[in-house]
């Protein structure tokens, strides 16, 4: 028996051990399931909901549209870091779920995915930005490969559990409550975003570079981690994993004849995939903001509060706008301010101008990761596995 024969049989049983695969499932009745579902409702809508506030409240010292881009700016005047994190952003969250959906379909325990193995995937990663900022001091290109490797592993990270996150809450909150716990939890991490995003706004102001930037990244990494602890508390409702085992090939074999079995779900896709395009320029407003007014670290703060406060304000909005006139109408709404925004940007005449393309970005961005697009996605999608679907719904905004 080889050294590496070995070495993948240890690696292949500590990841079974994390994901409990090995782990039997008592199977039980709807009723049963239900039942237990109703029981644990109250605590997993509040740890679920402490979760959501710590999250977005981290995430927002690390926004890959106002912060980073001006982090890198103090790195190099050379557009391609940013481009790389605009596409990481994206491609990160959604492809690694392209091929973790097979593996998460076969899985009885969906929170081991994003509790045990997320903590190595998503988690560890954020702790090494501040550490990347602090490096600036010796060396400016050093600082931004450790930062580029950093968050390419987050949002990497973040994609390969993303199903399993998905999965979780279909299973903790049933359909006809999952939308209103989806309204509450957005509202409130958007909320809590913009809180973050003031008290970034200070830090940039009051501390000198690269200081500055390695305190708002290690709130990040601690509320981020907090978040983690949250969710950790949640209660799973097990049941057995109903899934045949399936090989990868087989699985994408199988995806041509899925995306053609509905033709209104496959125009929602192309949809998502037009605006995913267009979101990869949120990230080069605030270098355009730089480049020509030469904005101070400030204002870019505040960029990112009126983004959140957007994003608020759009959850509010797409929500109500849903339940009068339909989700499609909602998400029109959305991209037609994602127009609104990109355009005031481009004939803004002075950086004030910015404050509104941030706030029509926000209720932009807000509305296809709200309540809106999820139930959407849901009424179009045809029948299928839900591990499966989850990824499809998301794909690729």
């Amino acid at each position: 028996m080889t050294f590496g024969y070995r070495l993948n049989a240890r690696a292949n049983f500590a990841l079974r051990r994390l994901l409990r695969a090995d782990r039997p499932v008592a199977d039980r009745s709807n009723e049963e399931f239900a039942a237990e579902v109703e029981k644990n409702y109250r605590w997993n809508f509040a740890v679920n909901m402490m979760d959501g506030a710590a999250f977005w409240f981290g995430l927002s010292f690390i926004s890959p549209i106002t912060i980073l881009p001006l982090f890198i700016s103090k790195l190099t005047y050379s557009p391609l870091p940013l481009a790389i994190v605009s596409a990481v952003a994206l491609g990160g969250w959604y492809l690694p779920q392209l091929f973790s959906a097979p593996y998460v379909e076969m899985l009885s325990h969906k929170k081991a995915i994003i509790v045990n193995l997320g903590f190595f995937f998503e988690r560890l990663p954020v702790w090494t930005l501040p550490l990347a900022a602090l490096l600036a001091v010796v060396s400016l290109r050093a600082a931004l490969v450790v930062f580029l490797f950093a968050y390419t592993g987050l949002a990497i990270g973040a994609g390969v559990v993303a199903t399993g996150w998905q999965g979780l809450i279909a299973r903790c909150f049933p359909m006809k409550k999952r939308g209103r716990f989806l309204r509450i939890i957005f509202f409130l991490g958007a909320g809590t975003g913009a809180i973050g995003a003031i008290f970034s706004a200070q830090l940039l102001e009051t501390l000198p570079f690269p200081d500055n930037f390695a305190v708002i990244f290690l709130i990040s990494a601690v509320a981020i981690t907090l978040a983690w602890v949250f969710l950790s508390l949640t209660r799973e409702p097990l049941r057995p994993a109903t899934a045949p085992r399936r090989l990868q090939r087989e699985f994408f074999a199988a995806l041509p004849g899925l995306l053609r079995q509905d033709r209104n779900f496959n125009r929602f896709l192309r949809a998502r995939i037009l605006l995913a395009l267009g979101n990869m320029g949120l990230g080069f407003l605030t270098v355009a903001a730089l480049g020509r007014w030469d904005v101070s670290d400030r204002v870019v703060g505040l960029y990112t509060t009126l983004l959140l406060v957007g994003q608020t304000a759009g959850n509010l909005n797409a929500g109500i706008m849903a339940d009068r006139f339909g989700y499609k109408f909602s998400l029109e709404l959305s991209a037609a301010a994602g127009m609104i925004g990109f355009v005031i940007s481009w004939q803004a005449p002075t950086p004030e101008w910015y404050l509104s393309c941030s706030r029509y970005s926000g209720s932009a961005s807000v509305a296809w990761w709200s309540r809106a697009s999820w139930s959407y996605s849901s009424s179009v999608q045809p029948t299928g596995s839900l591990d499966t679907w989850a990824w499809r719904a998301q794909l690729p905004t």
